[in-house]
């Protein structure tokens, strides 16, 4: 069985609907990207999944279990198997580094002091960031904020990440770090969704590409085969323009 099902997903933002019956699955372990042109509906997917714009109908299901988002309890459940990193790292700027990886742990997950201890150091170590552990936010550059975000999302202990263009919002010569770090992630068999423009990256990480427009699943394969022969022509016409940039 797939480790999470996405089928027949609609989500709306006021009146206008913005996912048309989104469908796809992932295994454990995998790494899937979303892309597509802006406005497709990729961010929305990553939060219809935390339950942060409820989908209004169809299922979503983590190891063959659906999940009620009508409940909040049911969401929260949600969010302890599913964390999301947003584009814009949400730092909080009155406190250290390590504070923010430790904060959630220790306060919402109620775990132990010395375990959320050694499980931020091995993060910031995962992320490149072992010795920022006593900085603060306005003492690091986007790239390395970028990091914490996605430290602290790990912190949180999620069967799947979630990552919203978090490269987007920094300076060229800043993406690789952030890049990198996703690359350690995939390759200690997180399992991930990516939204990303970055498509050298996705053809180079991704198990599985997800091309999305207006909303809709337009075709799902294999980086190599949705990048040299796509089947649509939708798909076709968005990969000869980006490829040839």
């Amino acid at each position: 069985m797939p480790h999470l099902s996405v089928s027949e997903v609609r989500a709306k933002y006021a009146t206008v609907e913005v996912l048309k019956g989104v469908s796809f699955s992932m295994e454990k372990g995998e790494v899937v990207a979303l892309v597509g042109p802006s406005g497709s509906g990729k961010s929305t997917v990553l939060r219809t999944l935390v339950g942060l714009t409820p989908p209004t109908s169809g299922r979503i299901e983590i190891h063959d279990s659906e999940i009620n988002y009508q409940s909040a309890a049911a969401v929260r459940a949600a969010r302890d198997q599913m964390a999301i990193v947003f584009q814009q790292y949400n730092l909080f700027q009155n406190m250290t580094v390590f504070r923010n990886v430790t904060l959630a742990p220790q306060k919402i997950k109620r775990r132990p002091k010395e375990e959320v201890r050694n499980e931020a150091e091995r993060l910031l170590n995962l992320v490149g960031l072992a010795d920022k552990i006593h900085d603060y936010p306005d003492q690091l550059s986007g790239g390395q904020q970028q990091r914490v975000a996605i430290a602290r999302a790990l912190a949180l202990k999620p069967e799947i990440l979630l990552l919203d263009e978090v490269t987007s919002a920094l300076d060229p010569e800043l993406v690789n770090e952030v890049l990198d770090t996703i690359r350690r992630l995939a390759n200690e068999g997180m399992t991930m969704i990516i939204v990303s423009h970055e498509m050298a990256f996705v053809r180079e990480v991704a198990d599985k590409v997800v091309f999305m427009d207006q909303g809709e699943v337009i075709e799902i394969g294999p980086p190599m085969e949705m990048f040299e022969n796509p089947k649509s022509e939708r798909a076709k016409d968005f990969f000869s323009k980006i490829l040839r940039h």
